[in-house]
């Protein structure tokens, strides 16, 4: 904890904490916002990139502050979203998941959509209808199940070790997914070699890498990784031909 707030005071973008209101669903949204350090190029005719981040379950939305970091200097309006709330049923781990966990993800796909449209207009320059979503664990899970479920506005995801829900298979959402080595995916969720030539994916197992430690508390030579992987990406940069790259 003490790490992710001496983080927090190094970064140089605006950073916005607060609550927003559902009403349709009487739920409150606890929330981020954080404004890349130059805005000066952003206008309503020169849309500025948006990014939705989603925690892994259990793990606050504060926690990923080295992802935000990264975003906002690729010029990302990022939005971090807190999606558990305490009155919320556990995350089912019995069953199907994929059927068990499916209310956990429709609820999380209703908040992101909640999201964007409540800070449309109260951030005009910048773009809301091509969003880089973006989640670790069961958060990458909910913006996976999003964009299958037809979202529009989404063109774009990252996942970390998401492990339940598939990745798009389309030529319209570009895709990036950074995984940990201490426990699969599910059947089908990440997409074959003849998927990943089809749809351009790319998929990048870090060696050493454990599934809880992709938060601000994980050691630092894994989220300075992450964050590379991350930077090259969205500089365009080849991605790494789908082999583990060298961890620790």
């Amino acid at each position: 904890m003490l790490r992710s707030f001496l983080l927090l005071l190094c970064l140089p973008f605006t950073l916005a904490a607060e609550t927003v209101m559902d009403p349709a669903r009487d739920r409150v949204i606890p929330v981020e916002t954080h404004q890349p350090p130059n805005t000066d190029n952003c206008s309503t005719t020169a849309l500025c990139p948006v990014a939705l981040l989603s925690a892994g379950y259990g793990v606050s939305h504060t926690e990923y502050q080295f992802l935000v970091k990264t975003l906002n200097q690729a010029g990302y309006l990022v939005i971090t979203v807190g999606h558990e709330l305490a009155t919320d049923p556990p995350l089912s781990v019995e069953g199907n998941l994929y059927e068990t966990r499916a209310e956990n993800w429709q609820r999380g796909a209703d908040t992101l959509v909640f999201i964007r449209d409540y800070f449309k207009p109260k951030f005009t320059t910048f773009d809301f209808e091509h969003i880089l979503l973006i989640g670790h664990s069961n958060g990458g899970d909910i913006s996976a199940w999003l964009i299958n479920h037809g979202a529009k506005f989404a063109n774009h995801i990252i996942t970390l070790d998401h492990r339940r829900v598939p990745l798009p298979r389309s030529l319209d959402v570009k895709v990036l997914s950074i995984r940990a080595s201490d426990f699969p995916a599910d059947k089908g969720v990440l997409p074959s070699r003849a998927e990943k030539q089809k749809y351009q994916d790319c998929v990048v197992t870090i060696a050493n890498a454990k599934h809880n430690d992709m938060t601000d508390d994980g050691p630092s030579w894994l989220t300075e990784k992450i964050a590379q992987i991350l930077a090259g990406h969205l500089a365009g940069k080849p991605c790494l031909e789908n082999e583990k790259v060298k961890g620790q």
